[in-house]
């Protein structure tokens, strides 16, 4: 390190488009002469990584945070939109796919591993198995769509289909096949974003939030976890988080 000259140079001009303050080498020539250093050494990715760490030490850089951008949200005005088109195209089975993820909220990965058999009709859940982080756990729906849901799963038993969406062909759905419907129905719309899965889940957890449900009540159907949450959800009762939901869930937008 003690050999390592950093000392400014006086450089020519930068290029076109390349970013250089008054009097500071290109960053290529600097490197070109810190190479001619170190090729003694001959160092590997560790070593440079340490001697480059070691180095904005000295020089007291501070590595910047990243960023972390909000996700995007759709309104509520834009989710009635998006839904009056899904209506207007009279395809059942799209509707249900829907309203499944408007209503509960799940992954992609999870909608497209739903069996008939993991609907709960008198319960009005639907059990996701080995979900995210390798743990199942119920979602609820509304009691109002129990009778669209029924309809649909009857319809997909009567084809001795085994998945709650399946083709015609009895083959499951694909991520990518639920994601394109979801596509088709947004251009539809002429929505300025896509709406995929995660949107619609983030909608349905933002709104339920801002109906004063409690995140505690939240988690137990949005999967996620938090180690400072974990003590609080273990004494949660699920019925008690289905009351909440069936509360408010009747005033939702769609």
């Amino acid at each position: 390190m003690d050999n390592i000259s950093i000392e400014p140079l006086v450089a020519p001009a930068p290029a076109a488009g390349e970013p250089n303050p008054a009097g500071r080498t290109s960053a290529k020539k600097k490197a070109h002469e810190l190479a001619r250093q170190l090729r003694g050494e001959r160092p590997d990715y560790a070593y440079l990584k340490d001697v480059f760490r070691y180095l904005r030490d000295e020089l007291e850089i501070k590595v910047p945070k990243a960023t972390h951008k909000l996700p995007y949200v759709p309104s509520q005005a834009e989710i009635q939109r998006y839904y009056q088109v899904v209506w207007q195209a009279e395809n059942f089975s799209d509707m249900v796919l829907i309203k499944v993820l408007l209503y509960t909220g799940v992954r992609v990965s999870e909608l497209c591993s739903m069996h008939l058999t993991e609907v709960d009709f008198e319960q009005c859940q639907i059990k996701i198995t080995v979900g995210k982080g390798g743990k199942d756990r119920l979602v609820p729906f509304p009691v109002f769509f129990k009778e669209a849901l029924a309809m649909h799963v009857r319809q997909l038993k009567e084809r001795g289909a085994v998945y709650l969406f399946e083709s015609s062909w009895k083959k499951k759905y694909t991520e990518r096949g639920v994601r394109k419907i979801l596509e088709r129905y947004s251009r539809a719309a002429g929505l300025t974003q896509i709406i995929s899965p995660h949107k619609l889940r983030h909608f349905l957890l933002t709104w339920l939030k801002k109906q004063g449900i409690d995140d505690a009540f939240i988690q137990p159907y949005s999967g996620h976890a938090s180690r400072q949450a974990l003590e609080i959800y273990s004494k949660l009762a699920l019925v008690d988080a289905q009351k909440e939901y069936n509360q408010v869930i009747v005033h939702f937008p769609v």
